[in-house]
């Protein structure tokens, strides 16, 4: 681990990179610092400097890197302020070019060179400074740091007489502990939206009357659990009349209410106490992107290609609750805006975008009705089981991880034992372009023909409950494969382990779209066997509104028994002729021992086998009959023995 790593979320080191034009005193800076001395003969680039952890209360050590600003070790330079955690620019307060070479030179160097860390400029040699100057420095860098919102601070010093030296250091390592952006937009003069998500489900989980608001007692246990020190009754009318006499709803009868909570929160970081909001939003486990960090969001990391992630019955059921809780009218669907509110703790709606965006059925009226909702759940945690688990976190999930995830068994184990116990199906949607895929999806998430006429050019994900004969209800999600990304898939030894079950559409009045499909189908086929990842695979014959390709038909039906698949499934989404072809794929899925094409290996493997099985049938036989004749001789000699 490194100097400037992070160990257990907490970080071990605050790495600085001092950069500048030549002359503004970046050595001599970093020498005061040290040393706390003026050294008028320092050398032009000093080594790395450790500044001790004890230096500022965080308890932090700080590596402090100098930079050449020759053009010769520029590379150098470059190199280190990639690696930098904070940038601290220095321009020299007795040379104005130097301060104009802030922004039309190293601003702009850092940007191009991709440094994404706060910047703080450093104006040195502030004894040196003209006292006439006709302008403030408020007045000078307002409008640099309009322009460039990576500047945290900006501060002047003066190494000769040792004013604010050990403040910019201060201030570079609080702008890496205690960053200003992810929580402030200083141009609003607001909380960030990240920020007020992360504060409301904070404020939630201490909430735990679930009234609106933080009663005495329990500001109290929320002030131990941050800062193992209660606070003292008149500590807390103190607040109570601060939050009141700049906004009279911050308070109620019952305690301090959300919009309170909030105010406070803002008031700190106006304030400058960053660190206090920080060390709020760390205790509850959020990282500096105000998301929970990693040790905060377990989930399940040993497991085999071929096994997925679902959501267990307790889950589920949780997931029921919330879904009735905010349906505040009732009518079985969220509205947009109550989905919102349900994902208003979590760092935005996880499904605003793709592959969850437009993945799951809504209504006419474009609400989201419950098996959809599940849906999503149940597609966001076979394909992003951690951020599944997060979520479920955000919006109030309490219980232990495992008992939220399971993971299924094996599906090469499923296929020896001819049956699988999994509740959520993953199927591949392969075929050319315009056979039919991406109607098909839409089809399966109850849009119109109308609506899907536009074919789709990138993967995408459609999922839905299949209501089975008997009562039962599965999840199965579509995945479409584009065409032009067949061979780029096929080409990772483990595409195929996550599938349940391969469908190939052909579009059934095009000669080149029936031709096209059955290519992939022997593609496909030929990867699983050679990989160990076979799949049972379906043919769908789509467009049955047209007139059909004659040698598809037969041909479709050939390439069926050849290989041992079911015959193909006759669809039209023109027509809504589906041929109850979801619990179709369904079925297949569910037998994941049979469908699996019979390509020349496998066959020629099962014969092998067979004769195999054949001649160890024989040997046995006859090492039975062996057996039993040597038991007869030896029954025989016995009883002659006896005689005699």
């Amino acid at each position: 681990m490194s100097a400037t790593g992070i160990y257990g979320g907490k970080r071990t080191g605050v790495r600085v990179v001092v950069a500048g034009d030549r002359g503004t005193g970046k050595s001599t800076l970093i020498s005061a610092v040290a040393t706390e001395a003026f050294d008028r003969n320092v050398p032009p680039v000093l080594p790395p400097t450790r500044l001790p952890a004890d230096l500022y209360n965080d308890l932090v050590p700080l590596t402090v890197i100098d930079t050449s600003s020759s053009l010769e070790n520029s590379s150098k330079r470059n190199e280190e302020l990639k690696r930098a955690d904070v940038v601290v620019l220095t321009y020299a307060c007795d040379q104005p070019m130097t301060l104009s070479r802030l922004s039309t030179y190293w601003l702009p160097e850092l940007r191009h060179l991709g440094v994404k860390v706060p910047v703080i400029l450093v104006g040195c040699k502030l004894d040196l400074q003209d006292e006439q100057a006709p302008m403030s420095m408020e007045q000078v860098m307002s409008p640099i740091m309009q322009q460039f919102r990576e500047i945290e601070t900006c501060i002047e010093c003066s190494a000769a007489t040792n004013n604010q030296v050990p403040e910019v250091f201060y201030y570079a390592q609080k702008a890496v502990l205690h960053p200003t952006t992810p929580l402030f937009d200083q141009e609003r003069q607001a909380l960030q939206p990240r920020c007020i998500s992360a504060l409301r489900r904070i404020f939630t989980l201490c909430d735990h009357d679930m009234d609106g608001a933080l009663n005495d007692s329990e500001l109290n246990e929320f002030q131990v659990k941050c800062f193992n020190a209660p606070l003292q009754p008149a500590e807390i009318v103190g607040v109570k009349r601060v939050v009141h006499e700049k906004l009279p709803d911050g308070i109620n009868d019952i305690g301090l209410t959300l919009s309170g909570f909030l105010f406070l929160h803002a008031l700190f970081i106006e304030k400058g106490r960053l660190e206090t909001t920080w060390a709020v939003l760390r205790k509850f486990g959020y990282d500096d992107d105000l998301k929970l960090a990693d040790e905060f969001v377990p989930v399940p990391s040993k497991r085999a290609p071929d096994q997925s992630v679902e959501l267990t019955t307790e889950a589920v059921e949780f997931l029921r609750g919330i879904f009735r809780l905010f349906d505040t009218d009732n009518d079985g669907a969220l509205q947009p805006r109550q989905l919102e509110e349900l994902f208003a703790t979590a760092p935005e709606s996880p499904w605003s975008e793709l592959p969850f965006e437009d993945a799951a059925e809504i209504t006419a009226s474009g609400n989201l009705p419950l098996n959809a909702f599940l849906s999503e759940w149940a597609l966001m945690t076979l394909i992003d089981p951690k951020k599944s688990m997060a979520n479920l976190i955000y919006i109030g999930y309490t219980g232990a991880p495992a008992s939220a995830l399971h993971v299924t068994r094996r599906r090469s184990v499923d296929r020896k034992k001819q049956k699988t116990e999994r509740n959520v199906f993953h199927c591949f949607v392969f075929g050319p372009k315009n056979a039919g895929k991406t109607a098909l999806l839409n089809s399966f998430i109850g849009r119109s023909f109308s609506k899907s006429d536009t074919t789709t050019t990138g993967e995408r994900f459609a999922v839905n409950v299949v209501n089975q004969v008997g009562g039962n209800k599965k999840t199965l999600v579509l995945r479409e494969i584009p065409e032009d990304e067949v061979k780029t898939f096929l080409s990772k030894k483990t595409f195929l382990a996550a599938c349940d079950v391969a469908v190939f559409v052909h579009d059934s009045s095009s000669e080149h779209s029936w031709k096209r499909s059955r290519e992939l189908l022997v593609e496909v086929a030929k990867q699983g066997e050679e990989s160990g990842y076979g799949v049972p695979c379906l043919l769908i014959a789509a467009k049955d509104d047209l007139d059909p390709y004659p040698m598809a038909v037969r041909d479709s039906l050939g390439i069926s028994q050849e290989l041992g698949i079911e015959a193909p499934v006759r669809v039209s989404m023109k027509l809504n002729t589906m041929n109850d072809v979801f619990n179709r794929i369904l079925s297949v899925a569910e037998h994941p021992h049979l469908s699996i094409p019979e390509t020349e290996t496998r066959k020629n493997r099962k014969k092998y086998l067979q004769v195999v099985n054949r001649s160890l049938m024989c040997v046995s036989v006859g090492a039975a009959a062996a057996f039993v004749g040597l038991a007869v001789y030896r029954a025989y000699s016995a009883r002659r023995n006896a005689s005699g």
